[in-house]
């Protein structure tokens, strides 16, 4: 059996940068662990399966290395896109059932394209005691100033928000290999790691850990920003905010708070096309 297959570098418009997902197109859905050895194989943060059901209509799933997860900004954007170009050019947005309801993507006028996602609220959280030494024993830095918990951050598995004071400090992080076990003290199956920016041009900078999912550190989480829009919107007082993910990749996102969803704005770029064969 033979399987299109994308490697395609989101929220940028320059390959080698941004997050890299595998796209797959499918005629019908794969047993389940087949999808998952594909995604472990292919060793990638994220590998995303698609089913077309109606014209611009298609079933969406995610797979890490190691997991299904609940939700995936990139690699739905890398999906769009590549449907975009490759299997149906006259569309003007494309919509996606997936495990965290539907996910619509639309054509950009510059190049990117625009993807609406469910919004994430947060709550401040009051850790338990010695958790923030904890915290950054296991990130080699000093403690973040903030803590906050979105339940539906993060690929859907609850995240942990910190807050910095400046983006120097979210560059210096370097995570060990007990983040992991800090995280899950207090039921976070992923660590959001952000500041504010220096406003020439970001708002805000973040950096995404999800150790629990197999991954150290993603390059650019588009799940992320469903938590991070709305707090730093709130926070700023402004409605549309230019984000940098600064991870080694590094991404650029606009991201606007819609109330009850976030819209995330990006370019691909197209790295590799070819065939799996299974």
């Amino acid at each position: 059996m033979k399987l299109k297959f994308w490697q395609v570098d989101a929220f940028t418009d320059k390959a080698l940068a941004g997050n890299p997902a595998a796209v797959v197109s499918l005629d019908a859905w794969l047993d389940d662990g087949l999808m998952q050895s594909i995604a472990s194989e292919n060793n990638l943060a994220d590998t995303a399966f698609f089913v077309k059901t109606a014209p611009g209509a298609y079933d969406l799933r995610w797979f890490t290395p190691s997991a299904e997860v609940n939700l995936c900004g990139h690699a739905t954007l890398a999906s769009a896109d590549m449907i975009f170009r490759f299997l149906d050019s006259t569309l003007q947005d494309v919509r996606f059932q997936t495990r965290s309801g539907e996910l619509k993507v639309t054509r950009g006028s510059n190049g990117g394209n625009r993807m609406s996602m469910p919004s994430a609220s947060s709550e401040s959280l009051v850790p338990p005691p010695g958790f923030a030494e904890k915290l950054a024993a296991a990130l080699g830095t000093k403690g973040p100033q903030e803590l906050h918990y979105s339940s539906k951050g993060g690929a859907g598995s609850g995240a942990l928000i910190a807050v910095w004071a400046s983006p120097a400090e979210i560059k210096a992080l370097k995570p060990n290999g007990d983040l992991e076990s800090v995280l899950l003290q207090v039921k976070a199956g992923s660590l959001i790691a952000t500041a504010p920016g220096d406003g020439k041009p970001y708002d805000f900078v973040s950096r995404f850990f999800a150790p629990h999912l197999g991954i150290l550190e993603d390059p650019v989480t588009g799940s992320a920003h469903t938590a991070l829009t709305p707090f730093w919107a709130k926070r700023l007082g402004r409605k549309q905010l230019k984000a940098r993910q600064a991870s080694a990749r590094g991404g650029d996102l606009l991201c606007t708070d819609d109330g009850a969803r976030v819209i995330l704005e990006g370019p691909c770029a197209l790295y590799l096309t070819g065939e799996i064969e299974v």
